[in-house]
């Protein structure tokens, strides 16, 4: 049924991530994602739109690279990226635990 099946790649310090970020990616995605040290980047300008589990995807790979001292960037919204984030209640950043969108 996916038209648009989701991958990633690295590029230097980037993961550059194409496709729709849904449920099914998430399972597919995820062991791609465990070797992610250096990372500095999360690229979703070829994201057209993404659900709640690609929210949480991206928050966790978020707050592991945070945990290995990177403060990574997000390049690109796709659909659903700032809704999401907003009814959940995380910073620009996705993180869980920042008070105000400035940390």
């Amino acid at each position: 049924m996916a038209s648009n099946p989701a991958s990633v790649r690295r590029q230097d310090t980037a993961l550059v991530f194409s496709g729709v970020l849904d449920r099914a990616a998430v399972t597919a995605l995820w062991p791609a994602l465990q070797a992610s040290s250096g990372v500095q980047v999360l690229d979703l300008t070829a994201v057209p739109r993404m659900d709640s589990a690609g929210l949480a995807l991206l928050a966790e790979l978020a707050a592991r690279l945070r945990a290995q001292g990177s403060d990574p960037r997000f390049n690109g919204a796709p659909a659903g990226f700032n809704e999401l984030g907003a009814a959940y209640r995380l910073a620009p950043s996705l993180d869980f635990n920042a008070s105000t969108a400035a940390s």
